[in-house]
């Protein structure tokens, strides 16, 4: 998980590029596979993408603040949905009465519909978080980040049984003027971190508690993971934190869009 860390040096002036999608061409391998993902093969290439009735165009800015208010924090949770963690990270959020956004990986939500569906279900929201996860995607050419965005977003749209992903995360912070862009015309709100809590590196559970509180005054939004690996450090790490948020004042709330 390369490339963490603080998501306030994203902010970046819009260039002029236009959104040319197109197709992959014919004989490119794209395919990135992270540890623990599902799929073990490229990505179909689809065909581009046209904004619906249903998609508005959001900002392209991306998003740290919280709906919730000045005292609002936003539980963010990267790289699912896996069969193992999510259902213990979803129960902890609904012993709480804790809402989450859940960036999720096309091929997992792919291959675990029914948690898809039930992330819906409890009022969670979704995220795309791209297909193969590739943290040097802005290295990479708009035909490449086009299909990372676009078919992510299928898989995670069908998967929920119809419910759209309402932001991106670019896999390690890898946004692109290019990619926000895209991502905006299809109504998902380009969205950042301000307080990375490393979990990723399981560095211990009183690590991970102390490393968000530490951070916090940075910003309002948490980055967690939910797959890639053994949680269950993320997971003891929620079941501290949130009812001691909460007995501190804070609220819960969803990014801006």
């Amino acid at each position: 998980m390369a490339r963490h860390g603080s998501g306030r040096g994203w902010y970046g002036k819009v260039l002029g590029a236009g959104l040319g999608v197109t197709m992959l061409a014919a004989g490119v391998s794209v395919w990135t596979a992270q540890p623990g993902f599902a799929g073990d093969s490229p990505p179909e290439a689809t065909a581009p993408a046209t904004p619906g009735s249903d998609v508005k165009p959001v900002a392209v800015t991306i998003a740290h603040a919280s709906e919730a208010g000045t005292r609002g924090v936003n539980i963010t949770i990267d790289d699912g949905p896996d069969p193992v963690w999510t259902p213990h990270v979803l129960d902890l959020l609904r012993e709480y009465g804790v809402k989450a956004t859940f960036c999720m990986v096309g091929p997992q939500a792919r291959a675990h519909p029914d948690l898809v569906q039930e992330v819906v279900a409890a009022g969670h929201r979704l995220c795309d978080h791209t297909v193969s996860h590739d943290t040097a995607m802005d290295k990479k050419s708009q035909t490449y980040q086009s299909q990372q965005i676009l078919d992510a977003e299928r898989m995670i749209t069908k998967a929920s049984g119809g419910v759209r992903p309402m932001y991106y995360r670019a896999p390690g912070g890898a946004f692109t003027p290019y990619s926000r862009k895209l991502a905006a015309s299809r109504g998902m709100r380009p969205l950042g971190w301000n307080v990375d809590s490393k979990d990723f590196e399981r560095p211990g559970t009183d690590t991970i508690v102390a490393t968000v509180e530490n951070e916090l005054p940075n910003g309002p939004t948490l980055l967690f993971h939910d797959a890639g690996g053994d949680r269950s450090q993320t997971v003891e790490a929620l079941r501290r934190l949130l009812p001691r948020l909460k007995e501190q004042g804070y609220s819960f709330g969803f990014p801006v869009r």
